[in-house]
């Protein structure tokens, strides 16, 4: 089965399993509107667990790179434990030397943190606290691209399949290489053109579509994709009293493919999903002061957000007005708005962070289960702590990032439930393999 026909397969069984759920039984006993509130029961101090972070499967190892991979293996064969422990704790030193010096510099770490909203030019990436945002995409490959290559990898593929799924092709690709409004509009037409077909095949004013009519010319023509999900339904264009036409015939209808099963396509076809990456890093303190974001992070460009600033201060200097609070929070919220993504760092007690990236409206759930994926001891019962919520408890789960005015970027600590104080600083709380992201300085 071809991975276009796989997509279809994949998006038909869900739904019907989410119309079983809501037929099934499993919705629970119902409860009537004027009857008394039942107490929920006593809730237990041990934290839910949540399912750890998987990472991606890799693409396989070239020939060369495995045996530099063999070969860095039997070097490290050949040291005994105590040479990796220094190395763990020079590490360790360096973060408690580093943290020294972060507590006598704090006016200017204060100074730099103000600089989080505004951009860096191009040229100045160093001081830029990631490279960038990157997806991957199931369907296509487990490679990690911004989301502009993905749009120019994502058409390729799609036009790739057209020679052997024209029709099913075709719906993806109206929805993923036009605009929102322009597909909308065009696969509302073709269901109309199609669905007129299926209950009416032997009309002769079904069968053809003048090609120079205004709603065609205007909706279906000339959006990508159209005109190859009606080859496929078995529309092929001639000449007739000089103008052109498609006409039908089911002899031309695509093999192993029916007219109700392509509108079905155009009704369930959706934009190819992309996987947001969280761009694991492992940070030293000193590290941890560069706050300026990229570009990828803004919903706007930098030229239209300093244009936007310039505006709203202009306006404000005309006003001459003392702000409400609710004209404070709106400006807030406008804010915030201007973001896509989030930079979420949690700081350990032995002084190395962690840094992530997050959709905006991701929940606090997924950054507990980001840190838990971390840690050597995924069973290890922890809090994590923000400046401006406090401590997050069971009931701030379903809290998104936004809601919790966690963005563009935010410091949690990391609080381990079971430690005690005197010796939480001396532990190693990250998997090996992340230790060895500490970068360079």
């Amino acid at each position: 089965m071809s991975k276009i026909k796989k997509f279809f397969a994949r998006k038909k069984e869900e739904a019907s399993a989410f119309k079983l759920k809501l037929t099934g039984s499993t919705m629970g006993e119902g409860h009537k509107l004027n009857a008394p509130k039942q107490e929920a029961p006593a809730s237990s101090k041990s934290r839910k667990k949540y399912e750890a972070y998987v990472p991606p499967k890799r693409n396989e190892l070239s020939n060369e790179a495995r045996a530099a991979a063999n070969a860095a293996l039997a070097r490290i064969d050949k040291k005994n434990s105590r040479e990796f422990n220094t190395s763990m704790a020079a590490i360790k030193a360096q973060a408690k030397r580093e943290l020294e010096a972060e507590r006598r510099q704090k006016e200017e770490a204060s100074a730099e943190a103000k600089a989080s909203t505004t951009t860096t030019s191009a040229g100045d990436n160093r001081n830029l606290a990631c490279e960038g945002v990157f997806f991957r995409c199931p369907m296509i490959s487990d490679e990690l691209l911004p989301k502009q290559e993905w749009k120019i990898r994502i058409k390729e593929f799609l036009y790739q399949q057209l020679e052997t799924d024209r029709g099913l092709t075709g719906c993806l690709i109206i929805h993923n290489c036009n605009p929102k409004e322009k597909a909308d509009d065009c696969i509302a037409t073709l269901i109309r053109y199609l669905e007129n077909l299926i209950n009416n095949p032997t009309e002769e004013k079904f069968c053809k579509i003048r090609m120079t009519n205004k709603i065609f010319s205007e909706k279906v023509r000339y959006v990508e994709g159209a005109l190859d999900v009606l080859q496929a339904a078995g529309f092929n264009e001639v000449e007739m009293d000089g103008e052109p036409y498609l006409i039908w015939t089911r002899e031309r209808t695509e093999q192993d493919l029916d007219l109700p099963t392509l509108v079905d396509a155009l009704k369930n076809s959706e934009i190819i999903p992309l996987e947001l990456d969280r761009n694991i890093k492992v940070l030293l303190p000193s590290q941890a002061r560069r706050v300026a974001l990229p570009d990828d992070f803004y919903r706007m460009t930098p030229a239209e957000i300093k244009k936007e600033q310039q505006l709203r201060t202009e306006a404000m200097e005309k006003s001459q007005m003392l702000m409400t609070k609710a004209m404070r929070e709106r400006e807030e919220q406008r804010n915030l708005r201007m973001y896509r993504y989030a930079l979420v760092r949690v700081k350990f007690p032995n002084g190395l962070f962690i840094q992530g990236t997050f959709n905006v409206y991701e929940k606090i759930s997924d950054v507990v289960e980001f840190v838990q994926s971390c840690l050597a001891d995924e069973t290890l019962l922890f809090t994590l702590i923000a400046a401006n919520e406090g401590r997050f408890g069971e009931e701030d789960m379903e809290k998104t990032l936004f809601d919790c005015k966690l963005i563009p970027n935010s410091l949690m600590l990391f609080s381990a439930d079971e430690v005690s104080k005197p010796v939480e600083a001396d532990l190693n709380y990250l998997k090996e393999e992340l230790l060895m992201l500490v970068q360079d300085m």
